[in-house]
């Protein structure tokens, strides 16, 4: 597959489009076309496009040589508000450097004022759909969106919150035989975005900027919260509910992708359906269907939701929470508690219980607590045995006291029947002998 294809592919499979549509006539005016020259970049051709405008393959050819991406933003925000914001970020954009995220280069303006950025041309498609063309397993998938939260934590640490993640901007490649997800417009987004609170970042219809799919209640509402690191926390929740389940979480059953204002409408009102019970309403997605979920993950439809029971629901619920202070503090969080799940140990997600818990431990030891049980059950056997040798020597000791105490009894009344008649022996014998005791007498 050429590169303009992936990402044409990239863009027909992202079906999280957002708030702002397709440009309109008047905002595609100003706009460049193929074979344009812009300061010193060529564009080659057309790879996307969308609700913030137009991205072009391109060509550097100094001071390096290289391909690059180029993003043109449409028309409706303050060019010079956008590149100064970009400037301001700039140096921390700059100072970003992580196989997990691909670099913004530039930006500026064209001649007739329209703001665009120069950023990593990357080779790759939606990570949604490429799980599903390599048909990854659930312990894989979970592997590759680690990594996400990777490059998401990265930037964090440098003060770069993104605000739309989403399945179209985490790209994945294969590097040197092993799949890297590129998560794509770090920056971008809050150069352009500002505050949820300034009316740049409204459209004319007075709605925020972003994607409803996986946009966090706090980002939607634009109710003057500062949004800070954890709505995108709630971001990757929602492509990770997609990434295991493969429908978005705030899409009704029977709908792959409710649209935009039916997803901000539950934002914030409802929480989605867990994971694994999603599994049991999906009916028809489209081309999707339960058994075709479960062939994407090469398993079957029990063992599927078998596997997204219990800790997967419990991680991706408290990542998706609409109150923010219950959600995980970071990217890394949720990586940590993901892969807690990953080694079956207790995961901060779910419940304490003291069955949970040991349930975890018997998996997580699952050797050692065998040869513990076997060892267990040899003793057991024993005891039981010696126990059992116990009893029958007591019982036989108790007969033989028994069968004593009657001798005993038995010799007693003997030797008393003896005694008395040796006593009338005696006594007989003594009245034959006595004087005057002769027959005949008188």
């Amino acid at each position: 597959m050429c590169p303009a294809c992936a990402m044409r592919l990239a863009l027909e499979l992202d079906s999280d489009a957002t708030l702002e549509g397709e440009p309109s006539e008047i905002e595609r005016e100003g706009l460049p076309a193929a074979g344009d020259q812009i300061d010193r970049y060529r564009l080659l051709e057309v790879i996307g496009e969308g609700g913030m405008g137009m991205v072009f393959r391109a060509e550097q050819r100094e001071p390096v040589a290289r391909e690059v991406a180029i993003k043109f933003i449409k028309w409706g925000m303050d060019t010079r508000q956008v590149v100064a914001r970009f400037e301001v970020e700039r140096q921390a954009l700059a100072l970003m450097d992580h196989s997990n995220i691909a670099r913004v280069f530039d930006g500026g303006a064209t001649d007739a004022g329209r703001p665009y950025f120069v950023m990593e041309y990357v080779r790759g498609i939606p990570i949604t759909a490429f799980c599903d063309k390599q048909q990854l397993s659930t312990a894989d998938r979970i592997d590759l969106f680690c990594s996400v939260c990777d490059g998401v934590q990265h930037a964090h640490q440098k003060g770069l919150i993104h605000r739309d993640l989403k399945p179209s901007n985490i790209l994945v490649k294969f590097s040197e035989g092993a799949a890297v997800p590129k998560v794509i417009d770090f920056g971008v987004a809050k150069a352009t975005g500002l505050r949820l609170t300034e009316k740049t970042v409204y459209t004319r219809l007075g709605q925020p900027i972003g994607t409803p799919a996986y946009m966090s209640p706090e980002q939607a509402e634009g109710s003057g919260l500062d949004v800070d690191t954890r709505t995108d926390v709630y971001s990757l929740g929602a492509l990770l509910y997609e990434i295991l389940v493969g429908v978005s979480p705030l899409a009704s059953s029977g709908e792959k992708q409710a649209s935009n204002q039916e997803i901000l409408s539950r934002i914030g009102k409802a929480d989605p359906v867990l994971p694994s019970s999603r599994l049991s309403e999906i009916t028809s997605q489209g081309s999707r269907s339960l058994s075709d979920s479960a062939k994407y993950r090469g398993t079957d439809l029990k063992t599927l939701k078998s596997q997204l029971r219990g800790d997967l629901d419990w991680i991706v619920m408290k990542a998706l929470d609409r109150d923010r202070t219950r959600r995980y503090d970071s990217p890394s969080d949720l990586k940590a508690d993901l892969e807690r799940h990953l080694r079956h140990e207790p995961v901060l997600a779910s419940p304490p219980t003291v069955r949970y818990r040991a349930g975890k431990f018997v998996r997580r030891h699952r050797t050692a607590v065998t040869a513990a049980a076997l060892l267990f059950a040899v003793l057991a056997v024993g005891v039981v045995g010696t126990a059992a040798g116990l009893v029958r020597a007591r019982k036989a000791e108790a007969v033989a006291a028994s069968e004593a105490r009657k001798a005993t009894v038995i010799n007693t009344f003997l030797e008393d029947v003896l005694g008395f008649a040796r006593s009338v022996q005696q006594i007989g014998r003594g009245s034959d002998g006595a004087p005057g005791s002769r027959r005949g007498r008188g």
